[in-house]
């Protein structure tokens, strides 16, 4: 089989056992963490700033009151979301070495989803970073359109 791709690749350690499909796509916990951070900056980027959630937020009295102030703020807004989809996805990044039951899976789990957060918001920032790059070149070109624009009226006097 020199030479030829295979489609399914076998779990490490020499066991010959198939990866599932799952193990294919998140190989690793730091995958998932980074996989999980990027669903959420995504998700409260499109809460707190696209124009279709802008209902929601004025209904909640926008960045003037505490409730929609948590949902208009795109780092607020990424607790929340952390906080229901760690445990969806089970990417518990921090897990406490006791066992005392209930209060071990909900410090694991407030844990797990604050560092989702965190990891959230550095990729905000690079988002936001490239997004403000495109934006430049934007405003530059229209400067550009309009200035292209300005000269030719001015041409058109002149000749008139």
């Amino acid at each position: 089989m020199t030479g030829a791709i295979r489609p399914i690749s076998y779990a490490a350690g020499g066991t010959g056992r198939r990866r599932t499909a799952r193990e294919e796509v998140i190989d690793t916990d730091i995958q998932r963490l980074i996989f999980v951070s990027a669903v959420v900056m995504g998700m409260a980027h499109t809460v707190a700033r696209e124009r279709i959630f802008l209902p929601l937020r004025e209904r909640v009295g926008g960045k003037d009151t505490w409730l929609g102030y948590l949902i208009s703020c795109p780092y607020c807004a990424s607790h929340w979301i952390a906080f229901a989809l760690v445990p969806l996805t089970g990417t518990y990044g921090i897990r406490i070495p006791y066992s005392w039951g209930f209060f071990s899976a909900a410090i694991d789990w407030f844990l797990s989803s604050i560092l989702v957060t965190i990891v959230a918001a550095f990729l905000r920032v690079a988002f936001y970073f490239v997004d403000e790059r495109q934006g430049l070149v934007r405003r530059q070109q229209r400067q550009v359109d309009v200035e292209t624009i300005l000269k030719e009226g001015e041409k058109a006097r002149r000749e008139s």
